[in-house]
């Protein structure tokens, strides 16, 4: 097992000799054992893996979510790792877009309101506007393009879980995100309304040009992304 994918200096995101170890008592538990890892433009990246072979941490850590132990991650030539976490966290929010397993809702608001919550915490580090018109409009949109368009008004426990996750991709994407980064997005759901979820993902990537790295243990799943990242026990497999 060697970390292969060595990085490229134009790539759009790229991790650099990435390790990740935890505490565990007095036990430190490796996660990560030196990942170099480069992702363009476009692409769709699936990292697949056994459960705790490291795969969410090194989604985590790509999105800046979490912090490695050594190594760097770079987006655009940017030292993310080197960043003030006010500098992170405004990146995090205008060029990241992240989707779950379980959907992170707020469930005493409705599926506009959730959508549009992005614009209100980028609205602290940029200064801009939060939830103007327009912005209110591309939400409504970009819902009805997912067929919600008659489901803005209702609260997540009005909706199934596939529409859910819609609304968790849609929440993903409000701030027009370079990079969507999708752990384990239909594993909370069934096959058709899983297919259902990917397909959408897979459209976004045609027609928006979105970069998506996507974490899943479902070998299906990665037949239909453009280049599959295998993880063993913290390192990539050759």
């Amino acid at each position: 097992m060697v970390s292969q994918n060595i990085t490229n200096s134009d790539s759009l995101l790229q991790a650099v000799n990435l390790f990740k170890e935890y505490a565990n008592g007095e036990r430190t538990v490796p996660v990560l054992q030196g990942i170099n890892l480069s992702i363009e433009q476009g692409e769709i990246v699936a990292i697949v893996g056994v459960s705790g072979a490291g795969k969410s941490t090194l989604l985590h850590i790509l999105g800046i979510l979490d912090t490695p132990t050594a190594g760097s991650v770079i987006y655009k030539g940017i030292n993310l790792t080197q960043l003030s976490a006010k500098k992170q966290a405004d990146i995090r929010n205008r060029n990241f877009g992240f989707v779950f397993q379980f959907y992170h809702l707020l469930p005493d608001f409705t599926a506009l309101e959730n959508v549009l919550f992005p614009g209100l915490i980028g609205s602290r580090f940029s200064g801009r506007k939060a939830a103007t018109k327009s912005y209110t409009e591309r939400a409504i949109s970009l819902l009805g393009r997912v067929g919600l368009g008659d489901r803005v008004t209702h609260k997540p426990s009005q909706l199934s879980g596939g529409e859910r996750q819609r609304v968790a991709i849609i929440r993903a994407l409000i701030n027009n995100p370079e990079v969507l980064l999708c752990d384990e997005p239909t594993g909370n759901l069934d096959t058709k309304t899983g297919h259902e979820i990917l397909e959408l993902i897979w459209n976004l990537n045609t027609t928006l040009n979105q970069t998506v790295v996507i974490v899943t243990h479902d070998e299906e799943i990665a037949k239909h992304a453009g280049r599959v990242i295998r993880i063993v026990d913290g390192c990539i497999l050759e």
